[in-house]
């Protein structure tokens, strides 16, 4: 039986205890998928974010996902599976798409591309927050398919932090936030990628991207048969949070608790955006005024900043997309009250996943 949760008890307060195992140890990695098995919940790594994982086909271990996390009912979970001889038992392919599946599928999984696909009976609405397409991912990193091929089931797993807040890169970030809430982390050290997978509906003409990720939509046409395009999902569309059709578009989304100041990406603007933040606040609060920084590499720092984070050259979107992350919460653990962070240009491929990111965290909750 999965275990019950509190979701009124306290972020900080332990209701059990949560494991600190090591991808390193087989038994652990054993353990892990016995926990799965058994109706619990285990954060693993994959090489976009950690997740937190639980038997997709067992409706009250999907249940204590949102519970522990906090996440609500009208978010959909995407699925991660070991391979893609698994799919026919969660999804039900039209032949008219299977080329199209087949294409995407033989060019990107394993992988940080999740596709949108028709959902079996087996998925729950719980899955799929009532939507008719379930979220479908093969990770590439190896110790996830390892536990993913010891569990021997579909794997449900968001990201393994609290709703709304920045994703977790490392099983550090993960006990900070859920240490306590879940039966165990499978640590495995920092993710490769840094940012969530890029969402793909491929049900549509033409197909719908809801969420940029490491594959660009460019990558993505490449891979398919000439006269498919694509477009992206524009945020303001659907204000109606039961009808948003895809993780990760909530309007606010991998937030820091500081207030996050986007800038424009040169030194110039960054300093002159952190000169008019004190003025702007009422006068009460100006002497509580803490700042931090996400501060390109080679880049002069702030005089007024309390804390600075090397997030990494600005020509690199690699290095800023892996250190987006921990970089917010490092600021976030000074104790800062504000963040600024230059986004860098629209450039395309992973910038723009960069860019969404940045943009997510720093609307208004």
């Amino acid at each position: 039986m999965a275990i019950r949760y509190d979701e009124e008890a306290s972020e900080t307060r332990p209701l059990m205890k949560t494991l600190h195992l090591h991808a390193s140890k087989p038994d652990d990695v054993a353990h892990a998928a016995n926990l799965l098995r058994d109706g619990r919940l285990v954060a693993f790594a994959t090489e976009t974010v950690y997740g937190l994982g639980a038997n997709a086909l067992n409706q009250d271990a999907v249940a204590s996902i949102f519970t522990a996390k906090q996440r609500p009912a009208w978010d959909p979970l995407i699925v991660h599976l070991a391979s893609p001889d698994q799919l026919s038992t969660i999804t039900e392919i039209p032949a008219l798409l299977a080329s199209r599946i087949s294409a995407l599928a033989s060019a990107f999984w394993p992988g940080p591309l999740t596709l949108l696909l028709p959902r079996s009976p087996a998925i729950s609405d719980a899955v799929t927050a009532g939507r008719e397409l379930v979220g479908v991912r093969i990770p590439a990193h190896p110790v996830a398919h390892a536990l993913l091929q010891a569990a021997g089931l579909p794997i449900a797993a968001p990201s393994a932090n609290l709703f709304g807040r920045t994703s977790p890169t490392t099983a550090e970030h993960v006990l900070a936030d859920l240490n306590g809430r879940i039966d165990a982390v499978l640590d495995a050290g920092p993710t490769s990628i840094g940012l969530e997978s890029t969402v793909l509906d491929p049900t549509q003409t033409p197909m719908v991207v809801y969420r940029p990720g490491a594959i660009a939509s460019r990558d993505l046409l490449r891979a398919l048969p000439r006269g498919i395009s694509i477009k992206s999902y524009a945020p303001g569309a659907v204000t109606n949070r039961a009808a948003r059709p895809s993780p990760g578009i909530g309007m606010r989304h991998y937030a820091p608790r500081a207030t996050l100041v986007l800038t424009d990406p040169t030194p110039e603007n960054l300093m002159d955006r952190a000169a008019d933040q004190k003025p702007a606040l009422p006068p009460e609060e100006q002497s509580s005024l803490r700042m931090g920084v996400l501060l390109p590499t080679g880049w002069p720092a702030l005089a007024a900043a309390v804390s600075i984070f090397d997030w990494g050259p600005l020509d690199n979107p690699e290095i800023l997309a892996a250190r987006l992350y921990t970089g917010l919460r490092t600021l976030d653990d000074a104790g800062v009250t504000h963040i600024m962070a230059p986004q860098p240009s629209e450039h395309g491929g992973l910038y723009d996943a960069i860019r969404d990111r940045l943009r997510k965290a720093a609307r208004p909750a």
